[in-house]
């Protein structure tokens, strides 16, 4: 099926690796032209070589930490032409209030919070003035189902999600759409990362991560990949009557008995 992709430049941050790189990756392979940001520049290179290495359209990338506003307004200033922007770069830890400075708070949500909404603002405001753009917030379903043990992503998730309802509904009216997906437990470095976290926190022993991915729907983790079909798909002319809403994608986790 042709996504009508083809051409289109599209921004994806968080790209080096996960969920940003599978982006990267299936919106090459529908011919976009595609700048990869994420703060590693020795893992960026050696990503946007493998897409290039596969697949014809240009890729670009862009080292910067997305966490200051400097390097956001900076990188959107060289890439105002953008017709897609897929945040995605962002890892909140996981803890209970009681567990987490105040620092290492404001410092996550600088990153997923902040970044996310800072480049829908300046994104937004170039879109709006040529009548037609897509923002899409990869989110986490944190902010549908949330936990003591994951308070601060759970509260940044939610307000990503109700960031993206409200921006959404009046964006469309200016021909743009921004739009949500909520991943659950997806097969990256971040999920083992934040099961250890999750293990250190109720047994006291970070080896026992595997044990947190216990139960999970459908007997497995969601691939990369998936997710960054959906967002290509829902993207795409192909479901042009997306706007505001957040996708959930967790194999029914939420109405799971």
């Amino acid at each position: 099926m042709d996504l009508g992709l083809a051409g289109k430049k599209v921004f994806v941050t968080g790209a080096s690796k996960g969920i940003g790189l599978a982006c990267a990756e299936v919106f090459a392979a529908e011919g976009a032209h595609v700048v990869m940001v994420a703060r590693d520049a020795g893992r960026l290179t050696a990503a946007a070589a493998d897409i290039k290495g596969r697949h014809q359209g240009p890729v670009e990338i862009a080292a910067a930490d997305l966490s200051r506003p400097a390097d956001r307004e900076a990188l959107w200033a060289n890439h105002r032409d953008a017709d897609i922007l897929i945040n995605n770069a962002g890892a909140i830890p996981a803890g209970g209030l009681l567990d987490l400075s105040l620092e290492r708070w404001e410092e996550a949500w600088a990153l997923k919070v902040m970044g996310y909404i800072h480049l829908t603002k300046l994104a937004l405001g170039t879109m709006k003035d040529r009548g037609g753009g897509v923002i899409v917030n990869v989110i986490g379903m944190g902010g549908r189902l949330p936990r003591y043990d994951y308070v601060c992503g759970g509260a940044g998730n939610a307000a990503l999600i109700a960031f993206t309802g409200a921006v959404g509904g009046q964006a469309q009216a200016w021909g743009v759409r921004v739009f949500g997906i909520n991943p659950a437990a997806t097969r990256t470095d971040r999920i083992v990362s934040l099961s250890k976290q999750k293990a250190l926190a109720a047994f006291g022993d970070e080896s026992r991560w595997e044990e947190m991915l216990t139960g999970l729907p459908l007997g497995r983790l969601i691939e990369p990949r998936e997710i960054a079909n959906a967002a290509a798909f829902l993207a795409s002319p192909a479901c042009g009557y997306v706007s505001g809403a957040t996708l959930d994608v967790d194999g029914g986790l939420a109405f799971k008995g």
